[in-house]
């Protein structure tokens, strides 16, 4: 792709979600979302395979569905209450659609069905703007709502880390693995959100970086399925004493930066007396768990066949810039430490 039209897709990019985050009005919250879906899209068909065509017109698809639900319900507001302000969606009706119209956009279960497709049929780094920077700005707007539907979000948040942890069980692809722990990701933020967006925030933060750091890893090796991990030691050793900590950062284990957004959330919902919510919520934990374990099993405790190609990489100058993968990857596992003063600054 010409340098210079992929620099005007990711303006796109950037313009149509800065649109929707600080807009009040549902029509140019509508026009940003818009443009961010179709700034994205030929950057997942640049490759002309069919896998990516079709990940491609699925993504298509299901962004013009949602679109349209969502401009429907805010349609639908106006008529009802006579306002087009974001903070006065007063009507429970168009207030439910629009929270399923986001929860399809950014693949909340049971509405996720074609966020695992999707990503599998992308290349990593187009992969990696889909499970980060396509999530901001139908966030945006669910922390925007004044009077979501409180069954409804906790329902949504709990399927999601239900089937987010069951569904990468018996996953061998990657993509795949990380489109059920995004999913399961979104569900722990989803079911605080209308109790303390502040942590909300915080695990979006985190999951950014964390998500950022492993999609980084893959493609600094050059890995997409789970057997081509045995061979990150003779590509990378340093990536591979560190990446494993890394995952297991994703499935929350102390003292790891991802363990403190699940803790202050389960906190918060023992606050809320929802005891049986916070315990179903750390059970679904170690359903994510197990497949993060598989990983780190097969990255850090199998070895490949030792042949000259694979045993001689590691002393070859890597073609890949490595800066952005160490300071995701240290500030995923050393984060820890300033969570605290974070969690405040964002409650302010």
């Amino acid at each position: 792709m010409n340098p210079l039209i992929f620099l005007l897709l990711l303006f796109g990019l950037i313009l149509g979600t800065t649109i929707t985050a600080t807009s009040s009005h549902w029509l140019l919250a509508w026009m940003g979302l818009e443009i961010n879906t179709l700034a994205i899209i030929p950057l997942m068909a640049q490759q002309h395979h069919p896998r990516s065509t079709e990940a491609t017109t699925k993504y298509f698809l299901t962004q013009a569905t949602a679109a349209a639900t969502l401009l429907f319900a805010s349609i639908s507001n106006a008529w009802l209450t006579g306002q087009w302000d974001i903070s006065l969606m007063t009507h429970p009706l168009p207030t439910t659609m629009i929270t399923i119209a986001l929860s399809l956009k950014i693949g909340l279960a049971p509405l996720h069905i074609w966020l695992p497709e999707v990503l599998q049929g992308l290349d990593l780094l187009t992969g990696l703007i889909m499970s980060t920077w396509q999530k901001l700005a139908p966030f945006m707007l669910l922390l925007q709502l004044p009077n979501p539907n409180q069954e409804l979000l906790i329902a949504l948040g709990l399927a999601s880390t239900l089937i987010g942890g069951w569904g990468g069980l018996n996953q061998t692809q990657l993509r795949k693995i990380l489109a059920y722990s995004s999913i399961a990701h979104l569900g722990w933020m989803l079911i605080i959100i209308q109790f303390a967006p502040s942590l909300t925030l915080l695990a979006l933060l985190t999951y950014l970086i964390m998500t950022t750091s492993a999609f980084l890893a893959m493609k600094y090796n050059n890995t997409t399925n789970i057997n081509s991990l045995s061979l990150s030691w003779a590509k990378a050793p340093m990536l591979t004493a560190l990446f494993p900590l890394v995952l297991l950062s994703l499935g929350g284990l102390p003292p790891m930066t991802g363990f403190m957004p699940k803790w202050l959330i389960l906190q918060e919902l023992t606050k809320q007396q929802l005891p049986i919510i916070a315990t179903m919520m750390a059970l679904t934990a170690l359903l994510s768990l197990y497949f993060y374990l598989r990983l780190s099993y097969a990255m850090t405790l199998t070895v490949a066949p030792a042949t000259l190609a694979s045993t001689a990489s590691w002393r070859l100058t890597p073609s890949q810039p490595s800066l952005p993968l160490t300071l995701s990857t240290l500030t995923s596992i050393f984060l820890l430490p300033l969570l605290p003063t974070m969690a405040c600054l964002s409650s302010l």
